[in-house]
Order: structure tokens, then sequence, then C-alpha cells
């Protein structure tokens, strides 16, 4: 399933309080989108690393109770306590924890309670991890456990990547590339056994890298670390074309600019009006990217206006709108 139909059925069923484990490779983004949810439906967020943690912290520690004369069981502080309260509780990396680990979190899941401690009626239970065929540290559900979840497997998708993209506002050289070359958005091989490699979140890394102020030598290296040098290298590469563009504020101010029609300086330019667009957006310049579009080839100016459809631009009260269609139209079946 794509991120954005993951998206929607979590917000279903975390509203059923169905158990849920997202299946994923590595980086890809599962944890941001349960959090995302949580966020959106303003609920509380508990992100427990069961990897991190042994047996007892789960279950707790049992201490003796004079007046009562019982053993009884200490829960730990980091689970829900407010019987009033709302959330998600996150197990994350649920089948990287040891089997002793697993069979308490299997309590927790199968009757919301381990040990004495019972899962407030608010809260819902979300687990993910990643494929036993990435070849990372993984131990094999128990059937007990695995049953008792509805089992959602997540894939990469560049559209769903890119819609996330503009909103947040990664840097637009890192979508162009990306548009041009969108299979370098997640390229993970777990023979290889490589350190670094082109993920989503990896990308999110590079813009983080490009706003940090490192001196210009230094990308190089800094961004192999982060999505591996075969990718760096054609990042880095296609980078110098966005010497190659126009002044994207005249272009978008009616003014005319010279704009070579080859295609790695149009995807560049693409995002580049995107972008611009997305942080000041205008009447008018939403009219100077439709009469522009018509000066592209056919291709590239259906790709456009898609994508200012895409990032909620209202192409279609645009005075030049009409012309589009007329032009256009054939190629949006």
């Amino acid at each position: 399933m794509k991120a954005l139909d993951i998206s929607r059925s979590l917000d279903k069923l975390i509203e059923s309080q169905i158990p849920v484990f997202v299946w994923g490779s590595p980086g890809i983004g599962k944890s941001s989108i349960i959090k995302q949810i949580a966020v959106d439906k303003g609920l509380e967020f508990v992100d427990l690393r069961l990897s991190l943690l042994d047996p007892t912290d789960l279950k707790g520690i049992p201490f003796f109770d004079q007046e009562n004369n019982e053993a009884v069981w200490a829960s730990p502080n980091f689970l829900p306590k407010n019987p009033d309260s709302k959330g998600i509780l996150f197990l994350d990396e649920i089948n990287t924890a040891p089997p002793s680990v697993q069979a308490s979190a299997y309590q927790l899941v199968l009757d919301r309670k381990v040990g004495d401690y019972e899962l407030p009626n608010g809260w819902s239970i979300v687990a993910a991890g990643n494929h036993e065929s990435d070849r990372g540290v993984v131990y094999r559900m128990p059937p007990p456990l695995a049953n008792r979840f509805v089992h959602l497997s997540m894939e990469v998708s560049f559209e769903d990547w890119k819609g996330w993209a503009y909103g947040v506002g990664i840097d637009s050289s890192i979508i162009a590339f990306l548009h041009y070359d969108s299979e370098k958005l997640f390229d993970f091989d777990p023979s290889k056994n490589e350190k670094s490699f082109p993920t989503p979140r990896s990308w999110e890394y590079v813009d983080k890298v490009l706003n940090s102020g490192v001196e210009p030598t230094l990308l190089m290296e800094i961004i192999s670390g982060a999505v591996g040098g075969e990718s760096a290298t054609a990042f880095m590469s296609f980078r110098k074309v966005m010497n190659r563009l126009p002044d994207i504020d005249k272009l978008l101010n009616n003014e005319e600019v010279e704009v070579e029609h080859d295609s790695q300086v149009l995807f560049a330019l693409i995002a580049g009006v995107i972008t611009n667009i997305k942080q000041n957006s205008s009447k008018e310049k939403i009219e100077s990217a439709l009469k522009f579009s018509l000066t592209l080839p056919k291709e590239f100016s259906v790709m456009l206006v898609k994508d200012m459809q895409q990032n909620g631009i209202n192409v279609e009260a645009s005075s030049v709108w009409e012309d589009w269609v007329e032009e256009f139209a054939y190629l949006l079946v």
C-alpha cells in the first residue's frame, strides 16, 4: 500500500481501536505517518522501541505489598495512566525485540494489560517493523501475536512523497532530482550490506545538511554518508543544473526570461516554480505560471499544472485556465 493509503486506513482502524501492524523497509516513514495521525487527531503519542527494552521494563517490577500481604507489579511510568486520556501506543521495532519482550507485548496487545497494568480505554495500539527479507536483526513473531494484528504492508510512492516534500519545504533541488530520477528515492538492496543508501528518511537528512551551512567542499562526502556514493554523485551533478535556471521571481512576474528546454533544467524549474508559489502565492503568480506552461513541451506543461493542483494551488480560478485546458485537455486522460 502507498503511504497515503496507509494513512487513510490507519485513520479509521485507530478510531475503531483495531490493533494494526505496519510492515515496511527501513527509512520509508512508517513511524512518521503514525505520529502525524496522532497530531492531526489531537491524540497523545507514546513511542516504545521494544528492541531497547527488557521484559521487566514492560511488565514492571514485583514488590511486596505489606498492607495486603501480597506481591504486586510496579508498572512502568512510560505507559499511559490517566483513565480519561486518549492516544496511540506505538510499539516500534516489535519484531526486533527478543522473544521474551515480545511475550510481554503479546499480553499487552491481546488483553490490553500486562502485569497489574491496564491500558486506558481511549488508547489504540499500532506496531511497526521491518520485513524479515530486509536482513535486519529480526525475530519471527509468534503466530498468536501476529494473529492479533491487522497487517498492512507499506511501499514507497514518489507521488505521495513529493506532496509531503512540497508541504514541509524540502529543498527544491532534492524534489527536482527525485522527480527526474524517482528510483533514487528508495534504493535499498539488503544483500549489499551498505551503511548508507537512499530512503525518504535519508533524503530528509540531505535537506537538513543543505540548510546547515556546511562548507560546499564538504557536501559531497556528507551527502554520500546519507544516501550513498552513487546517489550523492548523481544528485550533486544534478544540482549544477540549478545554476542554469532563469530568475524564477522574474518569470512569475511575467517578465521575459530565457529558458533552456533541457529535461534536467525543466524538472528543476518546475520544482522551483512550485516552491516559489507555495511560499508566497498570488493570483498574478498563478496566471504567470500558467502562461509560462503554455511555452513548455507538452509533457512538462502537464507536469507543472498537475503539481500545482496537487499542492492546492487554485489554477482553475485563473483567467488563463480555459486557454490551458483547450490546449492540453487531451493529455489529461
